[in-house]
């Protein structure tokens, strides 16, 4: 069992410095605790995942050119995610015809991060 997640819940990746918001669109039209509930699909860098700052990996190519620019001293760039679904959502709940996303979820960046949910919103509910 686990907490849904909603919007306004708190996200984090390895890489980044800084947490980020997870912002879930009216669409899914499911609501926990007066808030849109998230589903495995709400990914969408820039829709959903918006920044976390600067980035420390040096398969983002903002970093790599920085790094280079600094004769290889690591200097992160700035956090643009590109993300894949969550995984594994929860096996019981659906949101939108989708698994409902729960707080022990987990995306990756294209960068390497491993983005989680680090607060997830809701205080009452929990899922199957």
């Amino acid at each position: 069992m686990g907490q849904p997640v909603l919007l306004g819940a708190t996200l984090q990746c390895s890489f980044g410095v800084a947490t980020s918001p997870l912002v879930v669109t009216p669409q899914n039209r499911v609501m926990a605790e007066g808030k849109p509930m998230a589903n495995i699909m709400d990914f969408k860098p820039m829709v959903n995942i918006m920044p976390f700052g600067v980035c420390s990996s040096i398969a983002n190519p903002a970093t790599a050119s920085l790094t280079a620019a600094a004769l290889g001293v690591l200097t992160p760039g700035p956090c643009i995610p590109v993300s894949t679904p969550w995984t594994p959502g929860s096996p019981k709940t659906m949101v939108a015809k989708m698994p409902a996303l729960t707080d022990s979820s987990m995306c990756m960046c294209a960068y390497g991060g491993a983005i989680q949910v680090t607060v997830s919103g809701a205080t009452k509910e929990t899922l199957t």
